[in-house]
C-alpha cells in the first residue's frame, strides 16, 4: 500500500533502539501484540491524540517493503485502514528519524518528509 510508515517514538525509546537495533515495541503495543505504525496522513492525528503536549519525540520513517508479510493494514481509528507490524522492528527497516518537537501553539512540527 505505502511505501513509507511512520512510528513516533520517545527520544529514550529511540536510543534504546538504537543501541539495541531490535525495537519490540512501546507498551501499547507489547500489549496489543504489535507495533503500531502510521501512514503520512494518519501521523497528525496519532500525534495528537496520543503524544499532545510531549516534546520529547522521534519521528522514524519505516521503509514499507522492507516489513514484508509483518505489516498487515487493519481497521483502526475511524474505520480507517492503519499499519501494524507483527515482528520486532529492526534498524535495518529505517529511512531516517527525526525529531518531532512542539511549536509555540504546543502542535507537533512534522519534518520535511523524504
Amino acid at each position: 500500500m505505502h511505501q513509507v510508515v511512520y512510528k513516533i517514538m520517545t527520544t529514550a525509546q529511540w536510543a534504546d533502539f538504537e543501541s539495541k537495533r531490535v525495537f519490540t515495541g512501546a507498551l501499547i503495543d507489547v500489549t496489543d501484540g504489535y507495533i503500531h505504525l502510521s501512514n503520512e496522513s494518519q501521523m497528525h492525528e496519532t500525534a495528537a491524540k496520543h503524544f499532545a503536549g510531549q516534546s520529547d519525540l522521534v519521528l522514524v520513517a519505516v521503509a514499507a517493503p522492507r516489513l514484508g508479510k509483518a505489516l498487515k493494514y487493519e481497521i483502526s481509528r475511524g474505520n480507517e485502514l492503519f499499519p501494524h507490524l507483527y515482528r520486532p522492528m529492526t534498524t535495518e527497516d529505517v529511512i531516517w528519524a527525526r525529531p518531532l518537537p512542539l511549536d509555540a501553539t504546543g502542535s507537533h512540527r512534522f519534518p520535511e518528509l523524504d
